[in-house]
């Protein structure tokens, strides 16, 4: 499965069509989620059903493709689905309990409801909401796909424009020679990482660097008038700057990550759990700057196409034991030198790399299996023929074509 991104140019009431079509999507996933929640215990079959009931009784619905209707319905069991299964692993904390959407950014069809032009260069949405033919500008060639293998088409709303998102059933699987190398990867904030033979990639800090440029627009934001059209304006700049950012940061972790995959048959790095290390309010900012979950997800996904092997470890007493006697020296976060009783000194990361590498070569750890869907774009992704789009929005390409 691949997904090639292109950005859609059309008139003003095409993208006001569009607005309308993603506010008719989220119109009929909260309305399902509202049916659960008044009915325990309905299934996706008993929201299909609503489904077609909401069809007949209002005509807004109606005038979306019905497909694009049943995403909507998907896109509430998933959340549902989810609910029930975290209950069941009995996962601490919230059971991410499903919500009704505010902001949705986007609308998904199936294989109807749209149709592309004999160049590919364009597409026309056949149902009632008005979205017509849009031009898409991107330098991905669909003529090499079949129209059969397209399997999803989603339009994406962002902070700089109009999006379309084609999801194609191919094997995008890619033969190569082995390298007969292997490496571990200790990421940290000082530097993005460090990997088991010494190598450091420095942190880039996307956010740290347009902190100050945010902070200007967040000022220019706060003295618009409320629900004045300035202000609407002074929001849609904001959010460039943060989308560039995003952007920023994905594409550095896809490019490093490309990297290393190449370079290495095993890759070993750390099974973090970022949810909880955020929870650190003196570091959560330096955290999601980094960008560590993005850099995971690209290293997996490398790993399935090239046919790598990438092992997530448990991180524990890593950065505390020594790699040449295995002895345990406690150190704060400050201390940035491994110094053990046997002579051995080491910087810290390099050392915790070598345990990460030592650790997946002794044990069968998790192999990465991470599957190109998110969302995402992020909302960034995984998934099969016949699911729903999920946590793309925060991707721009897939791949870069500079790749």
């Amino acid at each position: 499965m691949i997904v090639l991104e292109f950005k859609v140019k059309g008139k003003t009431t095409q993208y006001a069509a569009i607005d309308e079509a993603i506010r008719t999507a989220q119109f009929v996933r909260n309305k399902c989620i509202r049916f659960w929640m008044d009915n325990r215990g309905v299934g996706q079959k008993e929201l299909y059903r609503y489904n077609t009931v909401l069809r007949a009784e209002y005509p807004f619905v109606k005038a979306l493709n019905s497909h694009a209707c049943q995403v909507g319905v998907e896109r509430a069991y998933s959340s549902i689905a989810r609910f029930y299964d975290n209950c069941k692993k009995n996962i601490p904390g919230k059971k991410s309990y499903p919500k009704f959407k505010k902001n949705n950014r986007s609308v998904e069809y199936k294989t109807s409801g749209w149709k592309l032009s004999q160049t590919r260069k364009q597409i026309t949405f056949t149902d009632k909401k008005g979205i017509g033919n849009l031009k898409l500008k991107g330098t991905w060639d669909l003529n090499f796909y079949p129209i059969d293998q397209i399997k999803r088409v989603r339009l994406v709303r962002r902070a700089d424009g109009y999006y379309a998102q084609f999801l194609i059933s191919v094997d995008n699987k890619i033969e190569t020679q082995p390298t007969g190398k292997t490496i571990g990867l200790d990421v940290g904030l000082k530097e993005f990482y460090t990997d088991s033979n010494g190598h450091s990639e420095p942190n880039p800090r996307f956010y740290r660097i347009g902190e100050k440029r945010l902070k200007f627009y967040q000022r220019r934001v706060s003295r618009k008038k409320r629900a004045s059209i300035n202000r609407k304006k002074a929001v849609n700049r904001l959010g460039r700057v943060h989308l560039k950012i995003s952007r920023q940061r994905i594409e550095h972790a896809k490019r490093v990550a490309r990297c290393v995959i190449q370079s290495n048959d095993l890759v070993a790095y750390e099974n973090l759990r970022i949810k909880n290390l955020v929870k650190n309010h003196c570091l959560a900012k330096s955290i999601n700057d980094a960008g560590w979950y993005q850099f995971r997800k690209w290293l997996e996904y490398f790993g399935v196409k090239f046919g790598r092997i990438t092992v997530a470890v448990n991180p524990a007493y890593t950065s505390q034991e020594c790699s040449n006697c295995g002895a345990v020296v406690k150190k704060s976060l400050s201390t940035r030198t491994h110094v053990c009783e046997c002579g051995f000194e080491m910087d810290r990361d390099w050392n915790a790399a070598i345990n990460i590498l030592k650790l997946a070569l002794s044990t069968v750890g998790h192999t990465g299996t991470w599957i190109l869907d998110p969302n995402a774009l992020g909302d960034s992704t995984s998934t099969q023929v016949g699911e729903i789009l999920s946590e793309q929005v925060g991707s721009v390409n897939k791949e870069s074509p500079h790749f």
